[in-house]
């Protein structure tokens, strides 16, 4: 081994400056696209030029003015087409919104007019149903316990005769409906002579359950009734007539039925007209009328 001289190393050290210089590195900027982002991204790559010295300036100043109108025309290329996008997207959720609004809008309407006929049907049904369902009356008996001709005047002054009479009409009422209930009240009860009504009753109104009937009685009262001319076959010298006298008895009676509320409630009207017989010899006993009315 020789050992080198100080003068041997640094004619070395010149010697390999000399042959191979020091290469200088520059930086090329390229564009990387990621969706509407872009990045600049630097690569220390070191180029040689083909004589061995560092390129010259202007090539990279070129090469990043190309990257960034690239870059540049990138974004106007993509960016107007983004915009429509977002407006198509929103165009077409104003439709779906205003297309389910209407839809609710139609389904309210619907369901409404549906109810409607729906209520409308029943109400009939329960109306046709229930017109059959007359109520039922039967005039039973009256028995007179008061009558009295005696000789007076009336409001005027002009003398006549006049009667008093006292008399209970009974008769059933029966509700055939199987379903609902009526509410009864009647016009007053008549009892009249040759045109002139004698004595007149008032019954009171009253509620009827379904399928059921009750009895009722109403008194007749007359107190001096002018008679006028008709009165002379009346009088006697007890007050009391002495043959049968022909009356008549006549009303009109009125139910009422609740089927659904207020809603449907039919209506039932029934007169009756009577022939009445008044005996002399029959006080307080009650006569059968059941053959002797008509209904109308």
């Amino acid at each position: 081994m020789h050992t080198k001289t100080d003068s041997e190393v640094t004619s070395l050290d010149a010697s390999s400056t000399t042959r191979s210089p020091r290469r200088p590195a520059y930086y090329v900027q390229s564009p990387s696209h990621d969706g509407e982002k872009t990045t600049t991204s630097f690569h220390s790559t070191p180029v040689i030029s083909p004589m061995g010295s560092p390129p010259h300036s202007h090539s990279s100043s070129s090469r990043f003015s190309g990257s960034r109108k690239l870059n540049n025309n990138h974004r106007s290329n993509t960016k107007p087409w983004k915009e429509i996008d977002v407006i198509e997207e929103e165009g077409l959720l104003n439709n779906q919104d205003h297309h389910h609004s209407l839809s609710r809008r139609w389904y309210f309407l619907a369901f409404i007019l549906g109810f409607f006929l729906l209520f409308t049907l029943f109400s009939l049904i329960l109306w046709g149903a229930s017109r059959p369902m007359k109520p039922h009356v039967m005039i039973k008996s009256i028995k007179f316990e008061h009558v009295r001709v005696q000789a007076g005047s009336d409001a005027t002054g002009v003398a006549t005769d006049m009667i008093t009479v006292n008399a209970t009409v009974k008769f059933t009422y029966r509700n055939k409906g199987t379903f609902f209930g009526v509410h009864v009240s009647s016009t007053p009860l008549d009892l009249s002579y040759s045109e002139i009504v004698i004595g007149t009753g008032n019954m009171k109104k009253f509620y009827q359950s379904r399928r059921s009937q009750r009895l009722v009685s109403v008194a007749v009262m007359g107190s001096k009734i002018p008679l006028y001319g008709s009165g002379a076959s009346l009088s006697s010298t007890t007050g009391m007539p002495t043959l049968p006298v022909p009356l008549k008895l006549s009303f009109e009676i009125r139910s009422r039925a609740y089927v659904l509320g207020k809603l449907v409630k039919p209506k039932y009207y029934k007169k009756v007209h009577c022939s009445v017989v008044f005996d002399p010899k029959k006080i307080n006993v009650s006569v059968s009328l059941k053959k002797s009315c008509t209904y109308d």
